[in-house]
């Protein structure tokens, strides 16, 4: 297969290595930075060095940028319209992956409105609200307006993308209504290391996925508080009992949370010392400050930015979900991690599966 990436985060690298190192496939992969010096960089030393160190380039992996492409000696390369680079840069490609966050989704899902071929992205959360009267949607719903003629799904699941690019066991889900986008997903990825399982059903794959960032935040404060793990358990299991609420309310199967996208995110992120997300709640757990927190990352956490979003469509659709709602007055500051443990432990109670 033909495999084109657009992104070089850690996570679009680290599926760029994974298709190029699969034993049992022969895939011709490229890698599509943003930023031409660090395609440069990345394609002369075959490492990137800011988001996955010590992970080596496999020799089959190209790397290219806007302007590595544009001073190629293609012909009418030069002439490339800027919002038309992404899909004049896909054509001839298999399957299309857009690495971006969920902030870039929707002006590269536009570039590409007018591919032939299977596409699919790898961010999970919801997009920020595009004015005051709208709330933000999910990444299918985004691609219905950006590019509705798109055949297109997303891959997702429990993955850290240091393992993936490592080669250890890793499942992930390829969810799409397209049959041809399933299948070209797990084609492209499926190897000894890494299984990919078909799941046609997109919007409870993406809610798992979006949600599961707020939840690890929360997970991440409980942590930080010296809470125990009876604690954690009662909250993640309960932050899958929102999780479900949501995503069926929203026309999700209810079966979907108990699989990989669901469950299996939820698990990963809210205990894994690699969650982003997790680290953000531990730092406010220890006295950080939110933009504290963030900068000590350096790379994007979803579910500070869709922790509001997934409180205003739960709202919509008449869910409750007092886990989220906490998380969103933390991050707000209107509440101190203490008093978020108040809230929360203070509430009436009620029948568990009510």
């Amino acid at each position: 297969m033909k495999i084109i990436v657009f992104g070089a985060g850690s996570w679009g690298t680290a599926l760029a290595v994974s298709a190029c190192s699969n034993p049992l496939a022969q895939h011709s992969v490229t890698l599509w930075a943003r930023n031409a010096t660090q395609a440069s960089t990345m394609q002369t030393q075959r490492e990137n060095t800011r988001y996955l160190p010590g992970i080596r380039l496999p020799p089959a992996l190209t790397v290219i940028s806007s302007t590595s492409v544009r001073c190629a000696g293609t012909p009418g390369s030069l002439n490339l319209a800027a919002e038309d680079e992404l899909g004049s840069l896909a054509i001839g490609a298999d399957l299309v992956l857009v690495a971006t966050p969920m902030v870039g989704l929707r002006a590269a899902l536009s570039q590409l409105r007018r591919c032939q071929m299977p596409v699919a992205w790898l961010c999970k959360g919801f997009e920020a609200a595009l004015s005051l009267e709208s709330f933000g949607l999910l990444a299918h719903e985004v691609q219905a307006q950006a590019a509705p003629d798109l055949i297109a799904g997303v891959l997702s699941g429990p993955s850290f993308a240091l393992e993936v690019a490592r080669g250890q066991p890793t499942a992930l889900v390829a969810a799409s209504a397209h049959a041809q986008v399933r299948q070209a997903l797990v084609e492209a990825f499926h190897s000894p290391t890494l299984r990919v399982y078909a799941n046609d059903d997109i919007v409870g794959v993406e809610v798992g996925g979006a949600v599961k960032n707020v939840l690890a935040i929360a997970a991440g404060l409980c942590d930080g508080l010296n809470l125990g793990q009876n604690a954690r358990a009662a909250l993640i299991t309960r932050g899958l009992a929102e999780m479900t609420r949501l995503g069926v309310a929203l026309g999700a199967r209810a079966e979907t949370f108990m699989g990989l996208s669901g469950l299996g995110d939820l698990v990963l992120t809210a205990t894994g010392d690699l969650s982003r997300n997790r680290r953000v709640g531990l730092a406010l757990a220890h006295g950080q400050t939110l933009q504290q927190a963030i900068d000590s990352l350096g790379h994007v956490a979803e579910g500070v930015y869709c922790a509001r979003t997934v409180v205003q469509r739960a709202a919509c659709v008449g869910v409750d979900m007092p886990i989220s709602q906490a998380v969103v007055a933390l991050l707000d500051g209107q509440i101190q991690p203490i008093q978020a443990l108040a809230l929360l432990m203070g509430r009436e109670p009620t029948a568990e599966l009510a």
